[in-house]
Formats: C-alpha cells, sequence, structure tokens
C-alpha cells in the first residue's frame, strides 16, 4: 500500500476518502464522549497551522510539544508539520532538569503544553530557556499566571482561541497553508525526539517524515484496521511507539480513541468503547495478566481449580498446536516429520477439553477486552515468555513489536493474522537486518550477537550531536542498536537483552540479566526484580545478588493467612518470614532444572518497599533505568556485596 510523502498528507488523504468518520474520540467533560470526524479533525490541524502562521512561524522552525496523549496533541502536531516546521515532543512527566536542557539545546522559541502546571514548569525554568518567547496551553489558565507570563516577558496564548483565529487568518490568507503542506517533502526534519533512554543525558533524535512513513508500507497489513474501526490510545504520545501507531491508524481512516493507562479508567473505556486494537507496553499486560491470576485466586475453591486446570490444558494444547504447525521460533532442523506422529494424538484428545475451558472460562476474560477485540501490541520493552503464551493460551491475541526511537521506530512487528511465538517478527519491506559478534564479524542465522539495522528508518543522527551519530553508526552505513540478538531460520528477530547490561562476573562469566528477571518475576509474590552483578562502586563481583520488589497485595494475604503481625508494608515485607518466602521462591525458579547456570543463581536478596515510578526508576515507556536503580538503592548494593565478618 503506497503512502503519501508527509505525514500531513496521509491526513489530508484519509479526510478525503473518510470525511465523514469518527477520526477522534475522548472523554468529555459530562462524562461521555466527545467526537471529531476526519474532515473537522484535518481542518482543525489547518486553523492551528494558520495560527502559527500569523505567529510567524516559518518552515524548519522548531516547536516545543510538551504535553501528554489527548486529541489536541495529533491537532496541533499536524499544524505545525503542515507548515513544515519541526516539533519538539516530550511529557508532562519530564523534569526540570531535562526540560531546560531540551529546551535550550534545540533553541525552541514557542512552546505548546498541556495546562497550567505545565506553564507554571515552564516559567520556573524560564531564565534557563531564554529562547522560548510564546506559550500556548491546551487548557486555560489563571488570570495570575497569564500576568506571570506578562512579566517575564513571554506571551502567552490558549489553544482554542488560537484555532479560532486561525480559521480566519486562513479565510484571510486562502490556501496558504494548505500551499505550505503541499510544498513538504519527504526529507523534510519532521520532529526531533529527545531519548529519556536508560542511560542518562536525554539525546536529540532528528527524524524526517519518510523516516516514518516508509514504514507505513507494510506496519497496515500486519496491524490492520478498516475506516472507523477504534483503537485505544493510553500510551504517551511524544514517544515514538505511541506516535507511529497513531499514524498507522490515522492512515486506515480508523478511529482514535484516547484514554489512559489506569486500571479503573483502561477497563471501563474497554468495555464501552469496544475498541479493536489497543497498543501498550509489556507492564500493562502484565498488569491485566496479574489482575485476572488475582482475581480468580480471591474467588477460591472450585471456580480457582477449574480456571488453574483449563489454563493449564491450553497451555499443553497450544504447547503441541505451535508445535505441530510451526508457530514456534525455529532456530534449526525441528524434526516435524519425527513429531507429528507421536503429537498428534494428544492434539486431538486434549482439544475437547480447551474448547470446553473456552466456553466455561477464557470467554469470560476476553469480554473484558471489549466485544470487537481484535489484537493488542507489546512494544517498548521486553515481553516476558509466560505472559505471551499466557494470552494465547486464553485466546486474546497480543502481538509483540520492537523498534527503537532511532529507527522512527518500528522495525519489526508479529502479524496478527498467523503470528510466532517468542519473536517480534521479521523485518518490515525495505529494511536490513544482521547480527554481529564483538569484533563486527556478521554471524549466520541462529547465533547470538548485537543486532545491527539498515533502511531508510534509521534516523539522520543525534542533534548537534555528530560524536554520539558516530559511535551508533559503522563505516559501511548501519545503526548499532545495543541490543542482543538471535535470528530465526526464517529470519525473525527474537531478543535476548542488552548488551549494556551484560553481566561479567570476576570469574570472567557474562550473563544477561533479562531472562533472569522475567523468570524471578512469575512469581506471584514478586512484583519486580533488578539483578546485578557488580557494587555501589560499579566493581564487577563474584555472584549475583537481586533487589526484589514484592507484590504487596500477596505479600499482604500471605501473611494473613500466617498470622504474621505488622503496623505497616514496610515493617512486614522486611520480616524473616517473608524474605524466607522470597528466597524460596527465587531458588525455586532459578536453577538448572529451568536452564539455568550455578553461576546465573540468585546468593543475595535485598527488599525494597517502593514501587518504581516514571520519571524516576521508569523511563516514558515504563522501561527500567538499570543507572537510576544502582544510583538510587547504592546502600543497599554495598550491604550485599559487603562480606558478614
Amino acid at each position: 500500500m503506497k503512502q503519501e510523502e508527509t505525514l500531513p498528507k496521509i491526513l489530508r488523504k484519509s479526510a478525503e476518502k473518510w470525511p465523514e468518520v469518527s477520526a477522534q474520540l475522548s472523554h468529555d467533560k459530562f462524562g461521555g464522549y466527545a467526537e471529531s470526524n476526519y474532515h473537522d479533525f484535518f481542518q482543525m490541524a489547518l486553523d492551528f497551522g494558520g495560527a502559527l502562521a500569523e505567529m510567524g512561524i516559518k518552515r524548519g522552525d522548531k516547536i516545543g510539544l510538551i504535553a501528554d496523549n489527548r486529541k489536541e496533541w495529533e491537532q496541533a502536531d499536524m499544524g505545525i508539520l503542515s507548515l513544515g516546521a519541526v516539533d519538539v515532543p516530550r511529557g508532562c512527566d519530564a523534569t526540570e532538569n531535562d526540560l531546560s536542557y531540551i529546551l535550550s539545546f534545540a533553541e525552541v522559541q514557542t512552546v505548546i503544553t498541556e495546562n497550567e502546571a505545565q506553564v507554571k514548569k515552564l516559567l520556573r525554568i524560564h531564565d534557563n530557556t531564554p529562547t522560548v518567547k510564546t506559550i500556548i496551553s491546551f487548557d486555560e489558565v489563571d488570570d495570575s499566571v497569564k500576568k506571570q507570563c506578562e512579566e517575564a516577558g513571554v506571551k502567552y496564548h490558549a489553544f482554542e482561541a488560537l484555532k479560532e483565529s486561525g480559521h480566519k487568518w486562513r479565510i484571510a490568507n486562502p490556501d496558504y497553508v494548505e500551499n505550505e503542506l503541499e510544498k513538504g517533502k519527504p526529507s523534510d526534519l519532521a520532529t526531533i525526539i529527545f531519548t529519556s533512554g536508560t542511560t542518562g543525558t536525554p539525546k536529540g533524535v532528528m527524524l524526517t517524515h519518510s523516516n516514518i512513513t516508509c514504514q507505513l508500507d507494510e506496519v497496515v497489513e500486519r496491524i490492520f484496521l478498516n475506516p472507523g474501526e477504534r483503537a485505544l490510545c493510553v500510551l504517551p504520545v511524544w514517544h515514538a511507539f505511541q506516535r507511529a501507531v497513531e499514524y498507522v491508524i490515522i492512515s486506515q481512516g480508523a478511529t482514535l480513541c484516547y484514554s489512559k493507562p489506569i486500571g479503573s479508567v483502561l477497563l471501563q473505556d474497554l468495555q464501552k468503547l469496544d475498541p479493536y486494537l489497543l497498543p501498550a507496553v509489556p507492564r500493562v499486560w502484565e498488569a491485566v495478566y496479574d489482575g485476572i491470576w488475582r482475581k480468580m485466586r480471591k474467588t477460591g475453591g472450585i471456580v480457582f481449580g477449574m480456571f488453574r486446570f483449563f489454563v493449564n490444558v491450553s497451555l499443553l494444547w497450544c504447547a503441541i498446536d505451535r508445535k505441530l504447525r510451526r508457530k514456534n521460533s525455529r532456530f534449526g532442523n525441528d524434526f516435524i516429520g519425527f513429531w507429528w506422529p507421536i503429537l498428534v494424538w494428544p492434539w486431538l484428545l486434549v482439544y475437547p477439553l480447551k474448547m470446553l475451558g473456552n466456553l466455561l472460562v477464557f470467554k469470560k476474560i476476553r469480554v473484558m477486552l471489549g466485544k470487537n477485540f481484535r489484537a493488542g501490541i507489546a512494544g517498548g520493552g521486553a515481553y516476558p515468555d509466560v505472559i505471551d503464551k499466557f494470552f494465547w493460551a486464553v485466546g486474546v491475541n497480543i502481538v509483540e513489536g520492537y523498534g527503537l526511537t532511532e529507527t522512527a521506530p518500528i522495525i519489526c512487528v508479529r502479524p496478527i493474522v498467523d503470528p510466532i511465538l517468542r519473536n517480534v517478527g521479521s523485518p518490515l519491506r525495505g529494511i536490513q537486518i544482521r547480527v554481529v559478534d564483538d569484533d563486527g564479524i556478521i554471524l549466520g542465522k541462529c547465533k547470538k550477537g548485537t543486532l545491527q539495522i539498515k533502511g531508510n528508518c534509521v534516523m539522520q543522527g543525534y542533534y548537534k550531536r555528530p560524536d554520539l551519530t558516530e559511535k551508533v553508526m559503522t563505516v559501511d552505513g548501519w545503526f548499532d542498536t545495543g541490543d542482543l540478538a538471535v535470528l530465526t531460520v526464517n529470519n525473525e528477530i527474537q531478543l535476548r537483552g542488552r548488551k549494556k547490561d551484560t553481566i561479567v562476573l570476576m570469574g570472567g562469566e557474562n550473563i544477561e540479566p533479562l531472562p533472569i528477571e522475567s523468570k524471578i518475576n512469575t512469581s506471584r509474590y514478586i512484583s519486580t526484580s533488578v539483578v546485578f552483578g557488580t557494587n555501589e562502586k560499579h566493581e564487577d563481583q563474584r555472584y549475583l545478588v537481586a533487589l526484589i520488589l514484592p507484590n504487596k497485595d500477596e505479600i499482604e494475604d500471605y501473611a494473613a493467612e500466617n498470622k504474621i503481625e505488622h503496623s505497616s508494608f514496610e515493617e512486614l515485607a522486611n520480616t524473616e518470614a517473608v524474605k524466607k518466602l522470597l528466597e524460596h521462591e527465587i531458588a525455586e525458579l532459578i536453577n538448572s532444572k529451568n536452564g539455568f547456570k550455578a553461576f546465573e543463581r540468585i546468593n543475595k536478596i535485598a527488599i525494597i518497599t517502593k514501587p518504581f515510578e516514571v520519571g524516576v526508576e521508569l523511563s516514558a515507556k515504563q522501561e527500567m533505568m538499570r543507572y537510576r536503580v544502582a544510583e538510587l538503592y547504592k546502600d543497599k548494593l554495598r550491604e550485599l556485596y559487603t562480606e558478614s565478618k
């Protein structure tokens, strides 16, 4: 499917093809939903573009866009891009330090932001961002805040008022914005996304229109929607994953439905809106998985027993089915001719039980996601194997994708139809992949190494940092992802962790912490684990340790069942009984029976009780920032690696 050359042209095409189809659906102040069609969506974007033109914004100017996911974000984004300007996005959780750095480094003069709190934040850092002359807010602000803007020498505008003035300006200056939109070229810079990443100082990733649009050619074949079908939007849109997904939705004339990754809000919207698609980070799917198991466990008795029985039956049948139909990732000859006569009878015999479980149990689980649910997307982080298999078993189609901000971001995604388990799919058309060893030697399929990418999706470089760009680009033009991967026999990518996360013990053993953490996190008593092999000074050690964040609800239930007295959760979590429980859980999971080597076992643990937060221990896409965790809990690491006297 050939796509338009620039992002605003994609919106224009959808508005021409499906003018009356619902484009945006969002919560209104009356508890219902406000709706706008593609014709109105496009016109609102042009109106805002007209307002920016009236303010003197021109092609190539950089506009800050500091807001979370809401309908106005896409309207503003398309208005900016229609003029050929460049957006510099970030979320409301951005720290003052990060904003100061980004806005000053990118020399931003105009900033669009979400609400009064964000306007106040911008005013507090104004001394560090002297280039900022204009602030636009989606939500109206108090008169006192407007006065503060005036005193700081900053012009303030309300977004809705600007759209109205922009509409009038377009009448007085017919076709100006449309002509600027038409002038747009694929090579024009569209956005500079400063990654919060997991390593420290934000880096500005420069992406052109063609970096993004080149992927839409095949993504719409793997992640398909029909005009008017609804997709729920819960992630931060400034992040490349959600942003790309929204362009995929717009290009197919489907409906953007704005929600929140908050349990009560999300579940309500799933029921009321009946979406066909839900893109989310793995932590959202982990929360759904944990919620299902917790709900069934609390039910107890025969109902919980029946649930566990049918889940295990379905897991068994699906494992056999994938083996027979070659739906597992393959790394060599699978001897399918040998397995067919052995497995076909169990496959047939277990099937009726699987279907009974579907009728009695799994159907009710799927209803929670809405009656139209076609698929979920898991992207932006590692998707645990146990959760992948569970949703496959209960008939909920979750397809895993992979990409980086530097690749705009989509490299690959499992197709909704006929997916293969335990990989992130094959690369999209036009994207080349290879796996290399530490010396840059190209490895064949089925061998672990560092994944490198080549294609039109690869960024133009890091903004004003050619030194950093050089570090990630090879001399022959390949982008080094820093991710460890293995290619299957069918050229699908299976990820094996981050190269920079590799732990090297004093004995020389190389260990990937992610598989260990993923296994530990399958315990019902453990919410999050972080594995280390270095002390607080980043010195290699002889053995592994782990910081463990217990699952509060499950630990409190355990305390009630075992009559453990406590006055607070922190006190409970640090009791000897709970520590022994967690150590036992980890020992049962990380052992040779489960495929782990002796040096991969966890020797010591430290219990922490503060949940991880976005902007503190987690990045915007809820990926753990290991270096931040190490900084925050350096005292714990020191204790874990201090030999007892």
